[in-house]
This record gives C-alpha cells, sequence and structure tokens, in this order.
C-alpha cells in the first residue's frame, strides 16, 4: 500500500540541515577506543571521546549499507527479506515482568520459553528476537545462553544475539555457527539480527559498541536504535527528535560500515513522548505517531531499511481498552510509515515493564487485522460481482447467491478472539470481556505447539557449548536432558 510521507521537500532539507549541524557542532560520543580511531583513520575531527561528523562522509558510509538484503533462518520457510515493500514483525522485547491473569510478578525461564513457543506458533510474526522477557530466575552472565539456546531449540526462526558486551556477542556468533556452519556465516547472508540501543542523547556506551564491533565484524544485520523519550532524552519538538535519531543513527551504521563495508544495518528509531507532569514514559499519542510518519520517509530518502519505533506500544498496566488503542495507533502508523522492521509488537504492556500473555495473542490479532487491511485490494470485472445482482435482484438478500456460496468461509476476515456475539449469547457464554477470551486463546495455542527438529548432532553441540561456557562464567544453569 502506498507509504504515508508528509514531509515536504523543504522540510526534509530542514531535518538534514539540523542533523549536519549537530553532528559538525556538537558531535556524538563512542566509549570505545577502537571505534574513536577508526572515525580518526577515516578523516572525521575526534576530541577526546566525541566525534564531529562531516556530513558527506556520514551519507557516504549509509550508501554502503544495502538496501535490501536476506537473512536465513535454520528453516528456509522462515527466511526474512529486509527492507524495500517488506515487513517483519517481532514481539516485546525487554520486559523484565511477566503477567498472567490478574498475577504480575519477575519473568521466568518457563515464562520465556512458553513466550518462545507461541512465537513460534503465530505466523504474523516473523522472530522471537533476543528477549521477549527477562528470564529472571537464571544467573545474569550466562542468561545470553539460555535465551540464545531456547530461541534455536523453539523455534525455526531468525533470532536475536545478546549486543550488550563483546563476550556475549561472541558466544551468541559461536552457537550460531554450530546452526549453520562456519562457511556459512563467513561468507553467506545474516542469521543474526543485533539491536544495539543507543545510549541518547548523542552517545554510544562501551557495552552496545562492543557488541556492534562484534557483529559488524561477522557481517551480522545490526539495527541502530536511537532511545528517544521527547522531554528526557531528546528536546520536547517532534523536528528535534527526528534531528538527532537521524544523527544516532547514521553515526552507528557509519561505524559499522568502517568495520566491514557492506554490513546489512537497519536505521533504527524509538520516538515517543514523556508524561511532563510524572516523567513517566507515555506511549501511542499523536506525536509519536507523526514521528513515526516522519522517519520512515527520512529512511526511505537515505535508502535504507528501516526500524519503527513500536509495535504496540502502551502505558496501560493492563489489557485494557486503553492498552488496545495505544497499541493500535502505534502499530498502524508503522504500517502507515511503511515499516521494514517492527519491534515490540506482541505482548509490550505497562511501558515495557511487562510482557502480558493475554496481551500478547490480542496484539497478534491486531497485527493479523492489519497484514489483512494493507494488502492491496484485486479490482477486476470479476469482483464487480454483476451476475450476482442479475440473481438477486431488486430488494433481495445475498446469503444464498452463487457469488456468495462460492466465497462465503473466507471472503472477509475473521478474527480469532473478538466477539460478534449478540448480548443473550454472550451473556449465556460467561460474560466474557476480551481479556479472558485472550486468556483462553493463549493456552489454546500453546497447547497445539510442537517443537522444530533440528539436525542430529545440533543440540546436543548446543547444549555442551553452553554447558562449558556457564561453567567457566561460575553459573549452574538448568541444561534440556542434563539434571
Amino acid at each position: 500500500m502506498p507509504r504515508y510521507e508528509p514531509l515536504s521537500e523543504d522540510a526534509l532539507a530542514t531535518i538534514q540541515a539540523g542533523w549536519e549541524r549537530l553532528g559538525q557542532e556538537v558531535g556524538v560520543q563512542f566509549d570505545n577506543e577502537h571505534a574513536l580511531q577508526l572515525f580518526r583513520d577515516a578523516g572525521q575531527t575526534v576530541e577526546g571521546d566525541t566525534v564531529r561528523f562531516d556530513a558527506d562522509f556520514l551519507l557516504a558510509q549509509a550508501a554502503l549499507a544495502p538496501a535490501t538484503f536476506s537473512m536465513r533462518a535454520r528453516n528456509s520457510e522462515r527466511d526474512l527479506a529486509i527492507g524495500g515493500d517488506s515487513m517483519i514483525f517481532c514481539a516485546a522485547q525487554g520486559p523484565p515482568f511477566v503477567r498472567i491473569g490478574d498475577e504480575r510478578r519477575e519473568g521466568t525461564y518457563e515464562d520465556f520459553n512458553n513466550l518462545l513457543r507461541l512465537v513460534q506458533m503465530t505466523d504474523t510474526l516473523d522472530t522471537p528476537g533476543r528477549n521477549v522477557l527477562e528470564p529472571n530466575d537464571l544467573p545474569l552472565d550466562s542468561r545470553h545462553l539460555m535465551r540464545a539456546l531456547s530461541a534455536i531449540r523453539l523455534t525455526d526462526r531468525v533470532w536475536g544475539g545478546e549486543p550488550s558486551s563483546g563476550e556475549a556477542a561472541a558466544d551468541c556468533l559461536a552457537m550460531a555457527e554450530l546452526v549453520f556452519g562456519s562457511k556459512a556465516m563467513q561468507g553467506g547472508d545474516p542469521v543474526l539480527f543485533a539491536n544495539c540501543n543507543v545510549n541518547s542523547p548523542l552517545r554510544f556506551d562501551a557495552r552496545m559498541l562492543d557488541g556492534i564491533v562484534n557483529y559488524g565484524a561477522a557481517g551480522q544485520a545490526i539495527i541502530i536504535t536511537p532511545f528517544l523519550l521527547m522531554g528526557a532524552m531528546a528536546p520536547v519538538s517532534v523536528p528535534a527528535a527526528l534531528v538527532q535519531q537521524t544523527l544516532e543513527s547514521l553515526a552507528g551504521i557509519a561505524l559499522v560500515q568502517l568495520i566491514r563495508p557492506g554490513t546489512p544495518c537497519v536505521m533504527g528509531s524509538f520516538l515517543s513522548s514523556t508524561d511532563m507532569k510524572t516523567g513517566s514514559p507515555a506511549f501511542g499519542g499523536p506525536e509519536s505517531a507523526f514521528g513515526l510518519y516522519a522517519s520512515g520517509q527520512i529512511a526511505r530518502d537515505l535508502n535504507l531499511p528501516w526500524r519503527s519505533g513500536g509495535g504496540t506500544l502502551t502505558s496501560s498496566p493492563l489489557p485494557d481498552y486503553q492498552a488496545g488503542y495505544e497499541a493500535m495507533n502505534t502499530l498502524l502508523s508503522a504500517f502507515l510509515a511503511g515499516a521494514n522492521v517492527c519491534w515490540q509488537s506482541a505482548g509490550w504492556l505497562e511501558g515495557g515493564l511487562v510482557t502480558s500473555f493475554e496481551k500478547f495473542i490480542a496484539d497478534t490479532e491486531i497485527l493479523d487485522l492489519l497484514c489483512h487491511q494493507f494488502r492491496p485490494v484485486e479490482i477486476t470485472p470479476e469482483s464487480l460481482a454483476f451476475d450476482a445482482h442479475v440473481e438477486v435482484g431488486h430488494g433481495g438478500h445475498f446469503f444464498g447467491a452463487a457469488h456468495t456460496l462460492e466465497r462465503f468461509r473466507d471472503c472477509f476476515w475473521r478474527p480469532t478472539i473478538a466477539s460478534t456475539e449478540n448480548n443473550a449469547r454472550w451473556v449465556k457464554n460467561g460474560c466474557m470481556d476480551h481479556a479472558q477470551r485472550a486468556s483462553d486463546r493463549w493456552q489454546e495455542v500453546l497447547a497445539e505447539y510442537e517443537q522444530p527438529p533440528l539436525p542430529d548432532g545440533v543440540e546436543d553441540s548446543l547444549i555442551e557449548f553452553v554447558a562449558k561456557r556457564a561453567e567457566e562464567l561460575g553459573d549452574d544453569v538448568p541444561l534440556p536432558g542434563r539434571s
């Protein structure tokens, strides 16, 4: 479908002039000597840990990143196309808490695995990402090993590697190599995402830079994502936030291209507002919607794939009406803006503190609705159904018309959670609200899960690797098949 592009040529030029000036006069901080040396060698001005950029350099570096690229899953039917007119979707990422029904608590490894199973069973989601939920009952130092092992074992999709340390990134790359082989990892399409957040404003910290260096050197797909809550990590005006976001993204992409030219990169965004009364994040509002429209247009102007600043974001603590409209407004904006990569598309609750099982399944229904809604309608002489009018005539009905009988099973999108019951039937069936129906639905989906098989020997090699690395880190982890 056509993209919604609200910026005029003059507005685009003004934003470009803004990020050029910000990059030249203020610059971006990099807490990594290797990165600073790469920029020095490339002719950029480095003062202490701050790099001041030549705009032509940033644009030339961005041009080295492919406008489109493919990613390999261990099941080739799950391979991904990134960029162009393609959209892919990922579940919520990062929440430390889980909500199941009325219970809100810290997330566990069991919860994490069940959410991965739901991702595997949900056709509208393309990747589990890295951490659909933090498994807080696992040791912190080896948690990335167990998350990666579960993502590989329980899904057959492209997954996300740990970006927040060089050592963890190396572990994830080694595990991917056990699945795909060293030769394929060195020369083929990428198999891992690394979502690397900017420590906004205008700073890349040491941990994320370690991840960028490792994944960049391995040629894996890197999403450079500024984290901008306007009023907190960016100025309160949308244009100013767009300027900052563009500079931060281009600075990170430029570094990746210095490390390994041609490495696939995605221009990321996470641009929302702050409640100026409380200081809390706010989601689903008109400012962030406009920010999404403009971000997509800017990324296309730069010929870069683009990650939208959210999928089904909400500040609500419950999967209620507020959660629904905020999620719908954010996700719809990503569709209108033409996002190529849409993170946080299922389960996000309470400003990102919580992954909700009920909202996960409700969000996938919204996502499925929009996927159908943005599928262009085929308009042909046959679709005008003239013969149906001849058959029914004046004042009749089309329930029994041949045209209807041929198409009624799949002519309209049908929800799996939303109800069309009349009041009498709704009361008879227990007066269930949307969250209650979603609770039943996710349990039904989970009961249907079947684990996708791994090639002979691969699972044992992965478990052996994780066992060895966890022991080296001094951690005891619950490995499958081992007490």
